[in-house]
């Protein structure tokens, strides 16, 4: 599957748990770290972090494999390491 294609799956997820303003930035011309970034907002760390529950269950399902995963714990923010995305 392609880069642009596990991002727009990804977003999909997110907004089941209503993330909001998401934004996908592709940066594969800049960085070599990524090709996509996808960012978004929850109303509390709570929504924070059943957003990104949701997304590591969800993923998985898909067959999506993490690599990463920091500040789950706290909730004010939350990066979860896809490779590409």
């Amino acid at each position: 599957m392609n880069p642009l294609d596990k991002a727009r799956i990804c977003l999909n997820i997110i907004l089941e748990r209503k993330a909001l303003n998401p934004v996908l930035f592709e940066v594969s011309k800049l960085t070599s770290i990524a090709d996509y970034f996808l960012i978004a907002s929850g109303k509390s760390s709570r929504q924070v972090q059943a957003i990104a529950q949701h997304l590591r269950m969800r993923m998985k399902e898909v067959g999506f494999t993490l690599l990463g995963a920091e500040g789950e714990r706290d909730g004010h923010w939350v990066l979860l390491d896809y490779g590409d995305l």
